[in-house]
């Protein structure tokens, strides 16, 4: 018979480990605790989600304290299960709340903000892949601030009968909005897609940023890559150059930091200086906006480009 106490206690003695394992540049205080409880204040009353929270975002208080956060439409429980991600999955998802694009305009207005980004989990389960739900809050966000400016960072769009044009027609309805930016991460190099990001693709994903492009060239777009997976600076380096081949604007690259002991371990923690050569190809290759660093997400200093 399992001895449950101990074995919680022995994971818990690992997790402690692990944590106490990281390199120096990955351990940061959490920022300014009166901002963060603001904010969360404000979203729980609404019972609404941000990605700052349930994806334990390093940066939320100096994001907060920038006037930027990220929200999470559509629940807090995703229909695919990538083995990176801390957000819920495995579960039937959430049925929409009719109110939340208000709820979430109610947001951005009670906390001033400069520069909102939407993103959300995957929903396979609706028609149109949440496409038509990120426009919505769009435009109530507009309707309270039309001053924000919105990111929208949306998953791949793909499923259904005659998925290609699916999801053609899902990125259009979002394009045609006029977001502020497209983005949409690749994540891994393409080696690695399939044991890091299950239920993705990464010619899908390029494909997203493409049909942007096509549909709307004024709209910047921008992916993002979390290295530890096991990838090489080459292979990095080969999957920026397929992002600049479909015109990706702007990029992010950062650590991947295993949430628990459930998730993918971490196979390499990459130095900062590693970072900083990664940043200089970018630019140099031609993407207007990057940043690359340990700590950097999505939607770090995301208003910056705006």
């Amino acid at each position: 018979m399992v001895n449950i106490s101990k074995a919680n206690s022995e994971t818990r003695q690992q997790w402690r480990s692990e944590i106490t394992a990281l390199p120096s540049w990955l351990k940061r205080p959490i920022g300014n605790a009166s901002e963060i409880s603001s904010v969360q204040q404000i979203i729980k009353q609404r019972q609404i989600h941000t990605i700052c929270e349930e994806g334990r975002c390093p940066n939320r208080g100096e994001c907060y304290s920038n006037k930027t956060a990220t929200f999470l439409l559509m629940g807090a429980t995703c229909t695919r299960a990538c083995a990176f991600c801390q957000v819920d999955k495995g579960h039937a998802p959430m049925t929409l709340d009719p109110e939340e694009p208000e709820k979430v305009a109610e947001a951005v207005e009670a906390l001033g903000l400069k520069y909102a980004v939407l993103t959300s989990v995957a929903r396979d389960d609706l028609e149109d892949g949440g496409a038509s739900w990120f426009v919505k809050t769009m435009e109530a966000i507009w309707k309270r601030s039309p001053e924000t400016g919105i990111e929208v960072l949306t998953p791949d769009f793909w499923g259904g009968k005659d998925s290609q044009q699916k999801q053609r027609d899902r990125v259009a309805t979002v394009v045609k909005a006029k977001p502020a930016c497209y983005n949409h991460n690749v994540e891994t190099v393409p080696r690695l897609q399939g044991p890091v990001r299950r239920g993705a693709k990464y010619d899908r994903s390029l494909e997203v940023l493409r049909i942007v492009k096509e549909i709307d060239p004024e709209i910047p777009t921008k992916s993002g890559l979390m290295l530890g997976h096991g990838e090489t600076e080459e292979e990095v380096i080969e999957t920026l150059q397929d992002l600049r081949a479909i015109n990706c604007d702007r990029v992010t690259i950062g650590q991947y930091m295993r949430p628990s002991l459930e998730h993918r371990p971490v196979q390499k923690y990459w130095t900062p200086e590693e970072f900083d050569r990664l940043g200089a190809i970018a630019q140099e290759m031609g993407f207007n906006h990057v940043r690359s660093g340990p700590l950097v997400r999505s939607s770090y200093h995301a208003g910056e480009a705006a």
